[in-house]
């Protein structure tokens, strides 16, 4: 394994740190992640791998919860903070990078997936919120790094280093994607619609925290819930709310209305459902009738088929509430997941390099309970003959997931490189021993 591999720890243990502060001083939202792909690419540039952007790694027909307007003010803001002209044009206003690296030796197509976008949540002002203490706080109010990618991406950029020192010791190639918009599942569709994963024999994800305590390892989380989320537009007419109130059309009650049917939505007898009306957003006055509001929703389910049951309701609730009140509606997809499942192969795999690398505890299996976009990654490769797995790397955290107090253990990010190196390694040994077989 690792003894095959040429690694300082100590060295790379404060890079992933420094990697990882960057990082979360300079959060950026799903697809505004410009700065954070700019700083990503250089580094990978000078390790000598070849990068992909926009077009080649993202369908844009697929793009789903990405709002123009704020993509151009994030564009500007990543200049001010020293992203590379060069590289923004490049990406050609969609954030997130592919690298790939060419060992020039036959083997295995190996893919390992990073998310690097933050949430919009606002970072604690305490002073015992050691970002704020350590002086690497968010510079962007009501954006931080709550969740972990600014560990997912210092990580990739760890295993990047090792494998580029490392090339003449490897086989086959390696695809990196340090992939934007896991927030509110919006990029993982169109990134595995544009087929830049489709020749994967095996590919690797992996999420810290998720209230996984610190050294322990868990191979091959359970129950991940498929997810539609959504906006709803009504749209109505103003009138003056006392002088002939009957003029106008209510968008607003059209909005109520539908919010209280669907939290009342019957659940399901084939499994487990989810409904949240997370946000209203209506009316110009007190005195107007309100022309337009917007809810901004989400479903789940622990298949498709549940999801779908879900979703559709929501449909038929926004399309009769709109008709109730005489408003128009629409309803804007936003973001998407589906199940995930692990391949046994790799799921044993990492249960066997799991204390090597630097874990106290393994464990095979635990609920994970919420919804990632890495399914559609994940299915993508399993569709085309590949292999996937997506693991939790735990750490002790001050908070929970996308809170404001949030911080991890920056100690748990070496065994998650280890453990990924260790993986790549193994993977292009039994790629070897499979072929060795079927020359025999």
């Amino acid at each position: 394994m690792l003894e095959k591999l040429q690694l300082d720890e100590a060295s790379l243990t404060q890079r992933l740190m420094n990697h990882r502060r960057e990082f979360h001083r300079y959060p950026e939202a799903a697809w505004r992640e410009f700065f954070t792909t700019s700083r990503i690419a250089s580094q990978l540039e000078a390790m000598g791998y070849t990068l992909h952007f926009g077009d080649t790694i993202i369908n844009r027909e697929a793009i789903m919860g990405r709002d123009e307007e704020l993509v151009v003010k994030a564009q500007e803001r990543a200049l001010n903070w020293g992203a590379d002209l060069g590289h923004l044009a490049q990406m050609d206003g969609l954030t997130g990078v592919g690298a790939v690296l060419e060992t020039g030796k036959a083997g295995p197509v190996i893919a390992l997936r990073f998310d690097i976008d933050a949430v919009e949540v606002m970072e604690s002002q305490d002073d015992s919120h050691r970002p704020r203490f350590l002086g690497f706080a968010s510079l962007a109010p009501g954006i931080a790094h709550a969740c972990g990618h600014d560990a997912h991406a210092s990580i990739g950029l760890g295993v990047a280093e090792v494998l580029a020192a490392n090339r003449d010791s490897l086989c086959g190639t390696i695809k990196l994607l340090f992939q934007p918009a896991e927030e509110g599942c919006r990029a993982g569709k169109a990134i595995a619609e544009s087929g830049w994963l489709d020749d994967i024999d095996y590919f690797f994800a992996a999420h810290i925290g998720m209230n996984v305590p610190s050294g322990t390892l868990v191979c091959d989380p359970q129950h991940f819930l498929c997810s539609s989320k959504f906006d709803i537009h009504f749209t109505g007419k103003p009138a003056h709310a006392g002088i002939e109130p009957n003029a106008g059309q209510n968008a607003l009650a059209a909005a109520c209305t539908a919010v209280a049917q669907m939290l009342a939505i019957p659940r399901h007898r084939d499994g487990m459902t989810r409904i949240n009306i997370g946000q209203m957003h209506a009316g110009d006055g007190r005195n107007v009738i309100p022309a337009n509001a917007v809810l901004m929703g989400e479903t789940r389910g622990e298949n498709r088929e549940l999801n779908t049951y879900m979703f559709q309701q929501v449909e038929n609730i926004a399309q009769a509430s709109a008709m109730m009140h005489g408003v128009k509606v629409k309803i804007f997809p936003q973001g998407e997941a589906i199940e995930l499942e692990n391949d046994t192969e790799l799921v044993d795999l990492l249960s066997s390099i799991g204390l090597a690398s630097g874990f106290s505890e393994v464990i095979r299996e635990k609920d994970f309970g919420a919804s990632e976009d890495a399914g559609y990654l994940v299915d993508r490769v399993q569709s085309n003959g590949g292999k996937a797995i997506y693991c939790l790397v735990g750490s002790d955290l001050t908070a929970g997931h996308h809170n404001g107090d949030f911080d991890i253990d920056e100690s748990r990010m070496l065994p998650a490189v280890k453990l990924l190196l260790n993986a790549v390694s193994q993977t292009m040994v039994i790629d070897h021993s499979r072929a060795d077989r079927a020359a025999v």
